[in-house]
């Protein structure tokens, strides 16, 4: 019965793969249109597409890999530099097969490793709305150049092989239909994973689902960290469904912020979200087990309790009595005290939804602290949403701090109320330095 059930609810919701429509409509529903354009905001497809101060979906967006530069694509419907000659069927193989118009093949930056798993019906709402309800822009597409031998898309037929599956999704008869509706966004049209998952010496992410414990189970990639999504310490083990729904619509917890690329998505994505869709997101995360030497065992906690239990003890904290005493002891504290105390206090504790406690805050004790060396060398600004349109920001302070400062002050936050982050050291400041300023 519960089979039956989800079967017939995801064949409303467009998860299934039968058709009730034609996917290939010659005049398309101004509804289809509508669809199309709120499946492209959870797609995030303004992302990678769209270069700040230039018109939407005209590609150009530089993105590095450990391969070289590639450049994303005009997807305006332009019949010379866009995809205004493109069928149903030519987006299509685009979109979930990674094959473009002329058959040449796509880099998998361009995720369809992920897409694959969509519906007909969705992409059938995402060529009406690219087709018909977005401008054409005539907009020439920079050359992706990468060196030999990555520049002969050729050798992706043998990555494919390898690495790819063009299943669509299949929904799980024993969860329910709001977890099922979760999976299918986290694993295809959001593909989370391109971030949050590790990836292999080719590139390939090392689980596409929830299959393996390695999906999203955190990595680092553009000089940022991307979090375990999953429910372990260092990833969502603190944080409750309606916490997790709540950042994603507006890029605040109760102790942390988004920060880095997340910033983006949540402005350009997530927030736009409508609440069904963003339960079931925190649904299917909040399934996720984490790492057997570190899960919890009791599933995600409160974190307002938690930030209220870290709190409380921060008054009678070493680092809180050291800086509030003035007699500092070490170099961290110095730093601390001169450059971060006014906004995240002496206690560690900052001010909620403006800056964020950095007592028991996943970013600080993660075991790479790349992200953390980042934002106090490069700054940070929260995304400006709908719900909360003030993007509060933290400005850089690798102008006026060494490596070695960087290093001291990350290592005493790392080691005190409550984290267990590692130390930090100068080298490693220098490596993060050295890649953002490229």
């Amino acid at each position: 019965m519960l089979a039956s059930s989800v079967a017939a609810t995801l064949s409303a919701t467009g998860l299934a793969s039968a058709q009730t429509v034609n996917p290939t409509p010659s005049m398309p529903q101004p509804e289809q249109i509508q669809r199309g354009e709120y499946l492209a905001r959870a797609g995030d497809c303004m992302a990678c597409h769209t270069v700040k101060g230039k018109a939407p979906f005209t590609g150009g967006l530089a993105m590095n890999t450990p391969f070289g530069t590639i450049y994303s694509t005009n997807i305006t419907p332009d019949k010379q530099t866009g995809i205004g000659n493109y069928s149903y069927d030519d987006f299509s193989s685009a979109l979930r097969k990674g094959k473009r118009k002329d058959g040449s093949r796509l880099y998998p930056a361009m995720p369809y490793t992920s897409f694959a798993k969509l519906s007909d019906e969705d992409v059938s709402a995402l060529y009406a709305y690219f087709t018909q309800g977005v401008k054409p822009v005539q907009q020439d597409n920079p050359k992706t150049a990468l060196p030999f031998p990555f520049n002969m898309r050729i050798l992706m037929a043998g990555w494919n092989m390898l690495f790819f599956s063009d299943k669509p999704f299949k929904a799980d008869s024993t969860q329910s239909v709001n977890w099922n509706r979760g999976a299918y966004l986290v694993q295809g049209l959001g593909h989370c994973g391109a971030c949050h998952t590790p990836h292999g010496k080719l590139g390939q992410e090392q689980s596409l689902d929830g299959g393996s414990d390695s999906f999203l189970a955190g990595y680092t990639l553009d000089n940022w960290h991307a979090p375990s999504l999953r429910n372990d310490k260092d990833g969502l083990g603190r944080w409750n469904q309606q916490q997790i729904a709540t950042y994603l619509r507006t890029g605040r917890s109760e102790d942390g912020a988004a920060f880095g690329a997340m910033s983006q998505v949540i402005n350009d994505s997530t927030q736009y979200l409508n609440t069904a869709d963003l339960q079931a997101i925190a649904e299917y995360l909040s399934s996720l087990p984490g790492k057997k030497s570190g899960s919890n065992s009791n599933g995600p906690a409160s974190n307002t309790k938690a930030a209220a239990a870290s709190n409380a003890a921060g008054a009678d904290q070493p680092a809180t009595l050291e800086l509030r005493s003035g007699k500092l002891q070490t170099a961290g504290a110095t730093v601390y005290l001169n450059n971060c105390n006014a906004c995240h206090r002496s206690d560690g504790t900052g001010a909620m939804k403006a800056f964020p406690a950095l007592g028991k805050n996943a970013v600080v004790n993660v075991d790479d602290p790349t992200s953390l060396i980042h934002i106090v060398l490069a700054g940070s600004a929260m995304p400006s949403t709908k719900s909360d349109p003030s993007a509060m920001g933290m400005p850089g302070f690798g102008w006026r701090l060494s490596d070695q400062e960087v290093a001291e002050v990350v290592s005493f936050v790392r080691g005190n109320w409550g984290n267990h982050g590692g130390v930090v050291t100068a080298e490693q400041v220098a490596a993060v330095r050295k890649a953002t300023q490229k």
